[in-house]
């Protein structure tokens, strides 16, 4: 019994783990792991704002660089800033004892980020940064409330701000429309996150660009084998399938005179 009992909390953990934010409403994004560009772009960002407190250390430049089509002395002279060589994992520059002492607690690495936590989750939270000065880094997040962490993003996404827009109105979970003019029907809510005007390198648009790309990187880097997985995966069902036809023609003949 309680063999039993041990194993049902083992299985219930990962739901345990997240049904803190069941109710969070996170973005969805759609991502492409046969996008080599987005990826490239992706690394760029995570090797330029990431990797000063982060690592990879799961992964290697030489596989990266493989993986992505990045001859490797584009690699050497574009990602890689702290002398490691093409074969090295990606390791962060940032000593243990000083993160610690900087963010209280050393920054997670982030190769399998992705897995533990999912795109969307992500996807959200890189977006969902804005100025609280009762924080030490005068940042919190709305995914992540009282993160310890800078808004790194912050030169390419701008100065964003908790603050008063319309948003369309949603009841039952369907967005609501005038049932004469078909217009939306919205309402002002003050709890939106806005970003300042004319503040970030980026538009809007550019800056949902670039950080889908990013979520794109980390969801290869967590898995850099599932397209070949899913590759294998397809030919082991066409065998099964075929396997199959003669599988049961065989047990016809065997069992035709069996009454």
């Amino acid at each position: 019994m309680k063999k039993h009992l041990v194993a049902l909390m083992f299985a219930l953990l990962p739901a345990l783990g997240f049904a803190e934010g069941h109710d969070l409403q996170l973005d969805k994004v759609d991502i492409d792991l046969t996008d080599k560009a987005a990826m490239q772009d992706g690394l760029r960002t995570f090797a330029n704002y990431c990797m000063g407190c982060h690592g990879a250390q799961f992964q290697r430049y030489e596989r990266v660089a493989t993986d992505l089509g990045i001859p490797e002395d584009v690699m050497m002279e574009n990602i890689v800033f702290t002398g490691a060589k093409i074969g090295d994992h990606m390791k962060n520059g940032m000593h243990a004892a000083d993160a610690k002492g900087w963010f209280g607690a050393a920054p997670p690495d982030l190769t399998l980020v992705a897995r533990v936590r999912g795109n969307d989750w992500l996807y959200s939270y890189l977006r969902s940064f804005y100025e609280d000065p009762a924080r030490p880094w005068g940042v919190n997040n709305k995914v992540f409330p009282n993160v310890g962490m800078p808004n790194v993003l912050a030169p390419l996404q701008g100065r964003q701000v908790i603050g008063c827009k319309q948003i369309q109105a949603v009841e039952g979970g369907k967005k609501q429309y005038d049932p004469l003019t078909g217009t939306p029907i919205t309402h002002e809510a003050c709890d939106q996150l806005t970003v300042l005007p004319k503040t970030g390198s980026l538009s809007e648009e550019q800056f949902d660009e670039k950080v889908k790309n990013l979520v794109t990187f980390l969801a290869y880097s967590a898995n850099p084998v599932k397209l070949e997985s899913q590759r294998i995966g397809t030919y082991v069902l066409l065998y099964l399938a075929f396997f199959f036809v003669f599988a049961y023609l065989l047990k016809r003949e065997y069992w035709k005179d069996v009454h």
